[in-house]
């Protein structure tokens, strides 16, 4: 009798000995603030997607900037030809800024959004009522945020992607194309080389060349985003709410509908980035409105769509994957749902 609760006791003891890991990690993600664990989900999502369509954004931007023998080509053909003069890492040049960037850029932007949405609720649900309204105000003070925070990083990572070096003709082959410009020698090796060179040449406002059409941009453009998700949600049935592939169309659409009518802005942030790697001096757009008739100007009104097919292509996955890897994150950390946390902060 004694042996068997003494066996009883030693089983009870070992199995709270090997809960007890799995205890303190649950009870060590329980004394995380709210705000802690959304900037690590938000920084996990914005990292898997920007990853997953890197080459689509490298290709991107070659066409926004106009980079010589890549404007007339399409999305295909650019590939293979980023594919014959750099290989596969090619691809990838400008992700590693890419994804720093990003990181930061979207756990702010998660974090600061749910902050600014509880913050409107909890002192002007009066004014503006509960409806995606604060939606469109909070997501865009959150693009504002994280975007004045990260820029500098969103002009590396535009610098590194806008460089083009033939490793074919780096290594003595000899056949270099006629029909675009390459180098053997890189201008820029790293992040931290473009940063403290553009630091050098021009101090802060080097860094932040081009935050006014950024700027100008996001603001409506995160907030769009977030209404229409939000919108959008609100026509589909209570029992679908929680449906993934729901979240991705929804995502999806917003995206789509906010990148055409802000894209324009995105074209004239690019060419201000690149300027003095084109040879043109660093005020040829003074500001957002000349660098747009400029554009319209001396190189038609279609330059200013340049590189929105690939935005739609690269747009799906990138919100599938952003949004599924936010979800995922939020049920590991144990992130209460919005509407307990809304309803919490109302009371």
């Amino acid at each position: 009798m004694g042996s068997s609760q003494g066996s009883s006791l030693s089983t009870n003891v070992a199995g709270l000995v090997e809960g007890s890991s799995n205890g303190r990690e649950v009870a060590y993600l329980d004394t995380l603030p709210v705000y802690v664990k959304e900037l690590i989900a938000g920084g996990a999502a914005g990292a898997f997607a920007k990853t997953a369509v890197a080459p689509l954004e490298r290709i991107k931007i070659l066409l926004q900037t106009r980079t010589q023998g890549f404007q007339s080509l399409g999305v295909y053909q650019s590939l293979k030809r980023l594919l014959k003069h750099e290989g596969l890492p090619g691809f990838y040049k400008g992700n590693g800024a890419s994804v720093l960037r990003i990181v930061p850029y979207a756990a702010l932007h998660f974090m600061t959004y749910e902050q600014y949405r509880c913050w409107v609720l909890d002192n002007y649900t009066g004014l503006l009522g509960t409806g995606p309204v604060v939606d469109l105000l909070a997501g865009s003070a959150a693009g504002g945020t994280a975007v004045l925070c990260t820029y500098p990083l969103d002009l590396a990572r535009t610098k590194l992607a806008y460089q083009v070096v033939d490793e074919k003709a780096s290594l003595g082959n000899g056949c270099k194309s006629k029909s675009i410009t390459t180098t053997t020698q890189p201008r820029y090796s790293g992040i931290r080389n473009v940063l403290q060179s553009v630091y050098t040449e021009g101090g802060m406002r080097g860094l932040y060349r081009g935050v006014g059409p950024t700027l100008i941009g996001i603001l409506p453009y995160a907030g769009l985003k977030f209404y229409i998700y939000e919108k959008l949600k609100r026509h589909v049935s209570e029992e679908h709410q929680r449906s993934i592939m729901m979240r991705l169309c929804c995502g999806a659409l917003a995206g789509l509908f906010g990148q055409t009518f802000t894209y324009p802005l995105d074209v004239v942030r690019r060419q201000m980035q690149v300027e003095n790697m084109q040879g043109l001096g660093g005020g040829r757009h003074k500001n957002t409105w000349q660098g747009i008739t400029t554009i319209v100007s001396e190189q038609g009104w279609r330059q200013l769509f340049a590189g929105l097919s690939i935005n739609y292509i690269k747009i799906v996955p990138s919100v599938a994957i952003g949004f599924t890897a936010y979800d995922m994150m939020k049920s590991w950390l144990r992130i209460p749902p919005r509407q307990k946390t809304q309803s919490v902060s109302a009371a």
